[in-house]
């Protein structure tokens, strides 16, 4: 059986008020009452951390936390990370399962649900989630069958965290200038003859030594033939002296991610990537004025493939071209769903912070080039939060 710890009163989250996650805390169990439901089981460690301040890796086991309608949440985790959930979030219970040949924490998430009286009720569950693994999904649809009835509910507080608040923005700005410092540090060590690890070493360490976190992922630094890939790949390059290095990473202060994008070009630049390179700078052009919001987000990705099939590109273009951007742990820092694509209805508001961006790969010709910026979808348009140098 688990242990139980209290929580402290009040949490000392590092990144917003603890007024601010008890407002967020109350939107989610009044959107849970819209909805019919008595209560949200979370497993995505994004969704911890919104609504109440939960900040620990404990999501790769089996982490779960309980937001009845009314009343106060439970959380279920590891006791590595018990510490930390009662320093950062806004958990008052806390529940401990222990590592043994018969754990089954997944009864012991049943246990508490029971204690909570929510038998019979109407319960919604993130599946959509590195949080929560197929082996454990099974596991806790096993558990809870007969109990209650599960109801698919991931997109309960994913859609109250697109639309940011001031504290968030303001974070993410901070984040975005990181990763201009960021693309600055590459280009000055970008030169022939050094290896592109190297690239990847000036990143971090800007990232870092300004006071940012470990991104998610990345960053993705791919020079030479590798330019044209849509993926990191492992083993260092040493860079010559004609070259492209397309560079693509998130700059990460807590948890929350600027994502930014640019090619480097070294030597004789060949004539058909100078013609991808203006391709991408039109088309960049054309995906921000085309975020306004009351647009549908496909509008983004409708300006994004008009200009490139017009310019010849419709074969080294890809389908989606961005996604959105907040607040998420390993291994990825995107932050979705909505990924910016052709057809995607979801209207822009105000608020949404996202990642557009235009990438060109002539696996034939092994010539890649690419951009991307962060931008704040305001009132207005759209401002973008990265401002480095296009090339």
């Amino acid at each position: 059986m688990h242990d139980r710890f209290v929580g402290p009163a009040a949490p000392a989250p590092l990144h917003v008020t603890a007024e601010e996650l008890r407002g967020r805390l109350a939107r989610v169990q009044r959107r849970l009452v819209e909805e019919g439901l008595d209560a949200l089981l979370v497993f995505a460690p994004e969704s911890h951390y919104w609504a109440t301040g939960l900040d620990t890796g404990g999501y790769v086991f089996f982490q779960a936390g309980i937001i009845p309608a009314t009343g106060d949440p439970t959380l279920l985790t590891r006791r590595p990370d018990l510490a930390q959930a009662q320093d950062t979030s806004l958990y008052p219970d806390i529940r401990i399962w222990y590592d043994a040949a018969d754990a089954d924490p997944a009864a012991e998430l049943r246990a508490i649900l029971a204690e909570r009286g929510l038998g019979g009720c109407r319960i919604g569950i993130e599946r959509d989630t590195y949080g929560l693994t197929a082996a454990n999904g099974r596991r806790v649809d096993a558990a809870l069958e007969g109990f209650c009835r599960l109801v698919d509910a991931g997109h309960v507080i994913r859609r109250l965290r697109l639309i940011k608040s001031a504290s968030e923005i303001a974070i993410i700005r901070r984040a975005a200038h990181l990763a201009d410092r960021a693309v600055a540090a590459i280009r000055g060590v970008a030169q022939p003859g050094v290896l592109d690890s190297e690239l990847t070493a000036a990143c971090l360490s800007t990232i870092l030594a300004g006071g940012g976190d470990m991104p998610p992922a990345g960053p993705l630094v791919n020079s030479g033939r590798r330019s044209v890939y849509g993926r990191g790949v492992g083993g260092p390059r040493r860079l010559e002296a004609r070259d492209q290095v397309v560079v693509e990473f998130a700059a990460t202060l807590h948890r929350y991610n600027a994502c930014i994008e640019r090619t480097i070009l070294l030597g004789a630049v060949p004539d058909q990537l100078a013609r991808m390179r203006d391709a991408v700078a039109q088309a960049m052009a054309a995906m921000l004025a085309a975020a306004r919001p009351g647009a549908p987000i496909g509008a983004i990705a409708a300006a994004h493939r008009a200009v490139l099939d017009a310019e010849g590109f419709s074969g080294a273009r890809f389908s989606a071209c961005g996604y959105s951007l907040g607040a998420t742990f390993r291994p990825s820092w995107m932050d979705v769903p909505p990924m910016i694509h052709p057809g995607n209805p979801m209207p822009l508001e105000p608020g949404m912070v996202l990642f557009p961006h235009a990438m060109l790969g002539d696996a034939e010709a092994g010539l890649g080039f690419g951009s991307g910026d962060t931008i704040l979808i305001t009132e207005t348009g759209a401002e973008p939060l990265t401002s480095a140098p296009f090339s």
